[in-house]
């Protein structure tokens, strides 16, 4: 146990190198660490919240939005679109008009939707074709075995009744969370350099954290753009005057132009809604901000995906010569017309933006629209000063539970006692060092986890320790109990850091926030404790064993 080939020796000392090298950028000053970032590493240490000071919001699914649809506002009548429900009435609608049954009265409110159908000898045709609206609920791997519907569907004197199931809902509400958190994430951190936290936190709730950013205002108004965006061929009958007598045709809805300044429009186009006559946002690639060559104006460019490439192309080639709007937020930035089939799946969208708009559009424009209304249950700011307060105090509370463990181990161990010092150093530097290597965000319970590392770094050392005194008073020799205290130890501090680490992984895998802080912190801890206290006090005890051929051990 105490030979060590030269090779090992150098890949020993080549580990402990390399992770003091990535935690010394920590105590760089930035313009050093700028200087010195081509050759040597210079990531840091990122700090959470609660030690940099920023904002803080907990998001809440707006489950009635998500059923009901959101209202929209034209020409002075209020409308829901985009919910459960209108997908229904929508469903129902095309469902009863491909089987030329006669209805009337469709409607729908809340969960419910309603329909009379007019020939009584229709009704069990129209019972059968709707009940196949109703699809099985995905219910996850934990789910009973039995499956159920998104619909439950019933009739009664020849209505129809059509209500949307809990079980679809909660399904629905799922999806509309994981979308949200993939949105979210891609609003706040577009560049991935921003580093914040955001994760789930319930069964509707998103948690946002974003270190350095004082006020949440920005924040607030980031996520609460929608940017939706459509390509949408004008309808055969435009408004005319006065847009409160206008009624558009069937599939056609009326949208108002884009004004400046959040003016009252006064110009409303009829565009085509059915989606053979238009191509959704949900298949753009990528957007970005510019400047028009001709009129240096800033503009977004947009481009495609494949398939929305492909679906643009067709509509355009099918309608050359007509117009059609590129719709904003239902707002028309433009409704040019197609003078020739667009196939190269890009364009670009002007309306008299300035610079940061253009900037916001396109970041909010790649992330996607949000698939439901959010709605801010909590917000608060946390100071810099706050941040710093706990940074002295985790500071003073490392310093102090270091200096103890130092004066301890030297106290009962002597010179054994040195060496596993120079292993914790090490130990603390190794963590630092990964840390800074992950990208990982160092917050309140990290420091916490770092500190408690501290404490249990020694215990290995210690049953070491402890069993070459048991070796020596057994009336081994020095070398012989040196080995056999290491090689038995060995057993036992397995056992006692795995199954530490163990907990460590279960309280990352199922913790969130502060707890997973603390697990990262603790489960890398284990590793560079063990690696230490076993690998490097034994290199340096065998180092002096060559050197001072001991009679007797200083232990």
């Amino acid at each position: 146990m105490l030979h060590f080939a030269t090779w090992k020796k150098a890949l020993i000392a080549v580990v402990c190198i390399t992770g003091i090298l990535m935690a010394l950028p920590n105590v760089y000053s930035d313009s050093f660490r700028k200087s010195v970032e081509n050759f040597l590493p210079s990531s840091q240490l990122s700090l959470g919240l609660d030690l940099r000071g920023g904002s803080y919001l907990l998001l809440e699914i707006d489950q009635k939005s998500l059923i009901e649809g959101q209202e929209r506002t034209v020409a002075g009548r209020t409308r829901r679109v985009n919910g459960m429900i209108q997908r229904v009435t929508g469903d129902t609608r095309s469902k009863l008009r491909e089987f030329k049954i006669g209805y009337q009265n469709l409607k729908g409110a809340g969960r419910v939707a309603t329909v009379r159908i007019r020939k009584p000898e229709q009704v069990a045709e129209a019972l059968t074709q709707l009940r196949t609206l109703a699809e099985p609920v995905d219910q996850g791997i934990f789910a009973s075995g039995t499956s159920a519907l998104t619909l439950d569907v019933s009739e009664s004197g020849g209505q129809i009744r059509l209500e949307i199931t809990d079980e679809a809902v909660e399904a629905r509400t799922e999806r509309a969370l994981q979308q949200s958190l993939e949105v979210v994430r891609k609003r706040i951190d577009p560049d991935g350099t921003t580093e914040p936290i955001i994760q789930r936190q319930g069964l509707n709730r998103i948690l946002v954290q974003v270190p350095g950013l004082d006020s949440p205002e920005a924040l607030k108004g980031r996520l609460g753009s929608t940017a939706n965006l459509s390509f949408q061929l004008l309808c055969p009958q435009q408004p005319q005057g006065d847009i409160s007598q206008f009624r558009p045709e069937p599939g056609c809805e009326l949208v108002p132009e884009n004004t400046l300044d959040g003016a009252e429009p006064s110009i409303y186009y009829s565009v085509h809604t059915s989606s053979n006559r238009r191509v959704d946002g949900e298949d753009l690639e990528d957007a970005q901000a510019a400047f028009d060559q001709q009129t240096n104006e800033p503009i977004v460019t947009f481009r495609l995906n494949t398939r929305g490439a492909k679906r643009f192309g067709i509509l355009t080639q099918r309608n050359v010569g007509q117009p059609f709007a590129i719709v904003l937020d239902n707002k028309v930035m433009s409704a040019p017309v197609i003078r020739e089939p667009i196939l190269g799946g890009t364009g670009q969208i002007s309306g008299n933006f300035s610079v940061p708009e253009t900037n916001d559009l396109a970041i909010v424009l790649r992330s996607g629209a949000l698939p439901a209304k959010l709605v801010i249950v909590e917000e608060r700011s946390v100071g810099p000063s706050l941040g710093a307060d706990s940074v002295a105090a985790g500071r003073v509370a490392a310093v102090i539970g270091l200096t103890g463990v130092i004066i301890f181990i030297i106290a009962s161990y002597g010179l054994f006692g040195i060496f596993a010092n120079i292993a914790l150093l090490v130990n603390i530097a190794l963590i630092f060092g990964v840390l800074s290597f992950i990208g990982a965000t160092l917050t309140l319970p990290g420091i916490a986890g770092i500190v408690l590392t501290i404490g249990m770094a020694v215990d290995a050392n210690v049953l070491i320790f402890e069993r070459i005194r048991e070796e020596i008073r057994q009336g081994r020799s020095p070398l012989n109990a040196i080995d056999t205290g290491y090689s038995r130890a060995l057993g036992t501090i397995l056992d006692a850091n795995i199954t530490t680490f163990i907990a460590a992984v279960i309280l990352y895998g199922l913790g969130s926030g502060p707890i997973r802080g603390f697990a990262v912190t603790l489960g890398f801890g284990i590793l560079t404790s063990v690696f230490t206290a076993f690998t490097v006090t034994r290199l340096f005890v065998a180092l002096w064993v060559e050197r001072a051929r001991p009679k007797e051990l200083p232990i």
